[in-house]
C-alpha cells in the first residue's frame, strides 16, 4: 500500500479545509481511519464477548442508564433487535433491566459489577492490541496523536448530543 492510500488526506496545510468540500473530505477520511482502527483493534483480540455485545456494553456505559429505545437509536438497530441483545447481556449477568422512575412502562439498562468488569477486560484487550503500534510511531507522531485527542473527544461529545436530539425528534 502506498503512502497516499495509507494517509489519503492528512496534509493539514491543504487550502480548502474551511470549505464544505474540505470538511466533507476530512469527515470521510476520519470515518475510514476510525473504522480501520476499530477493525484492527478488534480483529487481533480474542474477545470473550461477541462484538455486538461488546459494543452494547460500551454504549450502555457511555449513556448511563439508557432506555431500550435510546440504546437502539444509538446502535442504529431496531428496538426488537436491541431487546434480544439486551436479554443476552442480562442472561450473562452483565446488565440489569430496571423500570424507569419517570415512566413505569419504560425499561432502563444498567451495567452490573460483572458487566463493568467485562467491559474493562474488553477495553484493556483492545488497548493492549493497539499499544505496540502506538509505540512504533515516532515521538512527534505520538505527540500529534495526543494533541488530536481533545478535539476528537469534543467531536464525539457533539455527535452524542446530536444523536440524542435526533432520537427525540423521531
Amino acid at each position: 500500500m502506498d503512502e497516499a492510500t495509507l494517509h489519503p488526506a492528512t496534509d493539514l496545510d491543504t487550502p480548502g479545509l474551511d470549505t464544505e468540500a474540505g470538511t466533507q473530505e476530512l469527515a470521510a477520511d476520519l470515518f475510514v481511519l476510525l473504522a480501520r482502527l476499530n477493525r484492527a483493534g478488534t480483529r487481533a483480540c480474542r474477545l470473550p464477548v461477541p462484538p455486538a455485545q461488546a459494543r452494547l456494553l460500551a454504549q450502555i456505559d457511555d449513556l448511563g442508564r439508557p432506555r431500550l429505545g435510546e440504546l437502539a437509536a444509538a446502535d442504529g438497530c431496531s428496538q426488537p433487535t436491541l431487546s434480544a441483545q439486551a436479554r443476552r447481556l442480562e442472561a450473562s449477568g452483565w446488565v440489569t433491566r430496571e423500570r424507569d422512575d419517570q415512566d413505569g412502562r419504560a425499561v432502563r439498562l444498567t451495567l452490573t459489577d460483572s458487566g463493568r468488569a467485562t467491559l474493562a477486560v474488553l477495553r484493556h484487550a483492545r488497548a493492549a492490541n493497539l499499544a505496540p503500534y502506538l509505540a512504533a510511531l515516532t515521538p512527534s507522531e505520538r505527540t500529534a496523536v495526543v494533541a488530536a485527542l481533545p478535539a476528537l473527544h469534543q467531536l464525539s461529545a457533539t455527535l452524542d448530543v446530536g444523536l440524542m436530539l435526533a432520537g427525540d425528534e423521531g
